[in-house]
């Protein structure tokens, strides 16, 4: 049995009698990924030398008063920088960023809870993708079967966990990329409100979307590690002064009387009948714990898609603006001027994937279109956000499936751009929205390839989310299923 099939709270209570050191948790990352990364492909990067480091001295503190956290094997998303650690974003644009100059908020809260960076983990290049295929280095593969995507852009971050080679995870989503990837690898993925968890240190896709959030194999380890990243922060000016529960109380709570909203437009055509199958019968558990549920309509989610890829785009094309071969990242060496020298860097840095949303971000932003797409996507996503707001003037949560499919095979979709972004359709409203949002595993298809069910919920209600993700998580046993790497389960 592996120190990882066990919680939180049983891994510190092992550590406070002194069963176990921080050391050895560290070593049965390290040794799972010796033993299976070459099948999952999860890391770009490894911090072995440091993490043996703090892990040792990890062992010589005192456990009285320490973090739950504390000691904690982690995995980090390649796009949250990690002070002289490499990060690359998934880019060949940043491949010789080999020392950031600081760590993100996220990483310094991490680092105060005392948990241990195991790596950098692969992503989708500067988050723009849906299958973890747009890493400029490698695919991750799905544990579940490796013929099989991860999702993304949080690919690595939802493989690691589910094939064990790391404890938890951090990952980001601008349209859905923790929760598509949880839902695809069958753990627990959370989107939190926009503003509650900082970005600073976050390498922006689109400022207004991107939200970093946890991923983990249990609803209750998620409540803690989500309780260790929130907070104000001074350096991100986006970032919410609000009060913070405790989100683990939340999880002592049934679920009697809760108000489940149901959109009809999650249930739709285009949604897999196996998915839809597992959605109902969820719902059929909640009414049997004392919830109700009943339908109702997002009637602009149907213009979500068109919408965010205009908006992500547009902001993406500002920010990745500062890729330039000047500052930071790689140059070209075929440059004869300066010019040449901006063009080349940008078109040897950058894959397919990031030139097209540059070029549909540059185009919506241009003279003569601005009012056309840009203005008119930023209309919609204000409906898109009333339509949520309506919802929750009857109901505490909206449920229904994280991915209209389960995961697909590498390479089936790679050349479809259009149909890869509808991948996100059940996703993306959230991030528009700024609600967060949560994916927990709720069943398997008939290849064994693990189901999502989304739970999404008002803003700076994540308190909500986790009592009902927590109660049925209780109800059922998919969160105790494991993936044989190479095959189904």
């Amino acid at each position: 049995m592996s120190l990882f099939d066990h919680t939180l709270t049983e891994l510190q209570d092992k550590l406070h009698k002194k069963e176990i050191k921080v050391t050895d948790l560290v070593s049965e990352s390290y040794q799972r990924i010796q033993e299976v990364d070459e099948q999952v492909k999860a890391f770009l990067t490894l911090n072995e030398e440091k993490a043996y480091e703090k892990a040792k001295q990890l062992d010589e503190q005192k456990l009285n008063d320490q973090s739950i956290l504390f000691g904690i094997p982690i995995g980090i998303k390649d796009n949250i920088m990690t002070e002289g650690l490499r990060t690359t974003c998934g880019s060949q644009f940043l491949r010789n960023f080999e020392n950031p100059l600081y760590d993100a908020t996220v990483i310094k809260k991490l680092s105060k809870s005392n948990t241990v960076t195991i790596g950098k983990l692969n992503m989708d290049e500067f988050a723009m993708g849906s299958s973890n295929e747009n890493s400029s280095y490698f695919s991750t593969r799905n544990p579940w079967n490796t013929d099989y995507v991860p999702g993304g852009s949080s690919g690595g971050s939802a493989a690691a966990v589910a094939a064990g080679e790391v404890f938890f995870s951090i990952g980001s989503d601008t349209g859905g990329s923790i929760r598509q990837p949880a839902s695809f690898c069958g753990v627990v993925g959370l989107k939190p409100t926009y503003g509650f968890v900082s970005r600073f240190g976050l390498v922006a896709f689109a400022s207004s979307l991107d939200q970093i959030g946890p991923i983990t194999r249990t609803v209750e380890d998620n409540a803690h590690l989500l309780q260790a990243l929130v907070g104000h922060d001074e350096m991100d000016t986006t970032s919410a002064n609000v009060d913070i529960p405790n989100f683990a109380d939340a999880t002592k709570q049934d679920v009697k009387g809760l108000r489940i909203a149901v959109p009809q437009e999650y249930l739709q055509e285009g949604v897999s009948p196996e998915v839809k199958e597992a959605v109902l019968k969820a719902l059929k558990t909640y009414e049997d714990m004392g919830a109700t549920w009943e339908e109702v309509s997002l009637p602009h989610s149907r213009y979500a898609v068109a919408a965010y890829y205009l908006l992500a785009s547009s902001e993406a094309s500002a920010n990745l603006a500062r890729f330039d071969g000047v500052r930071y990242g790689v140059r070209s060496e075929k440059a004869e001027n300066m010019l040449d020298m901006f063009k080349l860097s940008r078109s040897e840095g950058f894959g397919d994937e990031v030139k097209r949303r540059i070029m549909l971000g540059t185009f919506a932003l241009s003279s003569g279109y601005y009012d056309a797409y840009y203005k008119k996507a930023q209309k919609v996503r204000t409906l898109i956000k009333q339509d949520f707001e309506k919802v929750f003037e009857n109901y505490d949560v909206i449920v229904g499936p994280t991915a209209p499919t389960t995961a697909f095979k590498v390479g089936e979709k790679i050349d479809d751009p259009l149909t890869m972004y509808a991948n996100d359709i059940l996703t993306i409203p959230v991030n528009l929205a700024g609600v967060p949002g949560m994916s927990i595993p709720c069943g398997f298809s008939s290849e064994g390839l693990p189901i999502g069910l989304q739970i999404i919920g008002k803003h700076f209600d994540e308190s909500t989310l986790y009592r009902a993700a927590y109660a049925f998580e209780q109800a059922t046993d998919h969160h105790k299923q494991k993936p044989v790497l190479g095959g189904v389960r």
